[in-house]
């Protein structure tokens, strides 16, 4: 089985310091990650001064503020991200940003990223999925908010331009997710329609829906991480502390190995229990040499290292050939 490639998101969880993102670095690398993904953007290429926030990032900021400045709070300039970019290198975890305009596009090409991820608030930006695109590296699609149709026509963008292979990850764009809302099956829709990889980019509370995604055929999961749950930010309330993060990546990895490959045939942990568990045609009172065998002096009991019970019909009417105590497992 494929690998599951698990992105621990740090998003805007930095707070803007530099020394935040690289302990969200190591916590991500600690907890067994094997992606740690920032948003690198320029406030004033996204958002109008005037805009007003989500209802969640009312909750978790200075209610009064704009979007606007909310967000300029949480940049990173792109000298702190080649920072970013060389420590996630010397400490063997990929590096990986979400560009939010065509100025970020541009500079995060210069750090040669594997792929490109694109966040749900773009999936109908045609003039964004076309940039991407034609870098012709993998991308990965989140598709929060999105009909079939939307997706569809990112899919088809993406393809006609030139992008290289396609994981379409289903996603709810609310924080947190009510588990309510999360529709997990869709993942699979997305699959037999597109005939793309999958996967799953979660924002509910706790780690069940991504272990969840994995057993129902996720090849990548993405989930939010912070540092600590109570610190102000729009993102941190719907994050998993470090310690949960290991206990997710952990948990994944499990069900990749419980997955297994498909065959059901006994495994070599389980072949030395067949004879103690299953059954052998035992003599269910003393049987003398030459009595014929029928269904008033045989039984089945265990231990399972003699004649199978589904040879039952085979014994009854045979003679025995010698003699037989009681529970003695019989021979022909």
């Amino acid at each position: 089985m494929r690998k599951t490639l698990i992105i621990a998101e740090a998003g805007v969880n930095h707070n803007g310091s530099l020394e935040l993102a690289k302990k969200l670095v190591n916590a991500a690398k600690d907890a067994g990650a094997d992606c740690v993904k920032f948003q690198t953007f320029i406030s004033e290429n996204i958002v109008s001064k005037n805009a007003v926030k989500a209802e969640y990032q009312k909750k978790q900021t200075e209610a009064e503020e704009s979007q606007h400045d909310m967000l300029k709070k949480l940049e990173l300039s792109f000298d702190e991200f080649v920072q970013l970019n060389e420590y996630c290198k010397n400490i063997h975890i990929e590096f990986m940003s979400t560009a939010f305009d065509f100025d970020s596009i541009d500079f995060l090409d210069s750090l040669e990223m594997g792929s490109w991820k694109i966040p749900s608030g773009d999936i109908t930006n045609l003039p964004y999925l076309m940039k991407i695109a034609k870098f012709k590296k993998p991308v990965i699609l989140s598709t929060g908010m999105s009909t079939m149709d939307d997706i569809r026509s990112a899919v088809n963008v993406l393809r006609d331009n030139g992008a290289g292979e396609l994981t379409v990850l289903h996603c709810t764009t609310e924080y947190p997710t009510p588990f309510k809302d999360v529709n997990l099956k869709a993942m699979l829709t997305i699959e037999n329609e597109f005939g793309v990889q999958i996967g799953y980019s979660d924002h509910t509370k706790g780690i069940e829906v991504p272990i969840a995604a994995v057993a129902l055929g996720a090849k990548v999961i993405e989930k939010h991480f912070t540092l600590d749950r109570n610190m102000e930010g729009p993102d941190h309330k719907a994050s998993l502390e470090p310690d949960e993060l290991k206990v997710m990546v952990d948990s994944i990895r499990h069900i990749e190995l419980a997955l297994g490959d498909g065959m059901k045939q006994p495994v070599e942990s389980e072949k030395k229990n067949m004879a103690v568990a299953r059954k052998s045609i035992t003599a269910k009172q003393d049987i003398k040499a030459g009595e014929v065998f029928t269904e008033d002096n045989l039984t089945v009991k265990r231990p399972g290292n003699g004649i199978s019970p589904m040879k039952w019909f085979d014994v009854i009417g045979r003679v025995a050939s010698r003699d037989f105590e009681e529970d003695e497992l019989i021979e022909l």
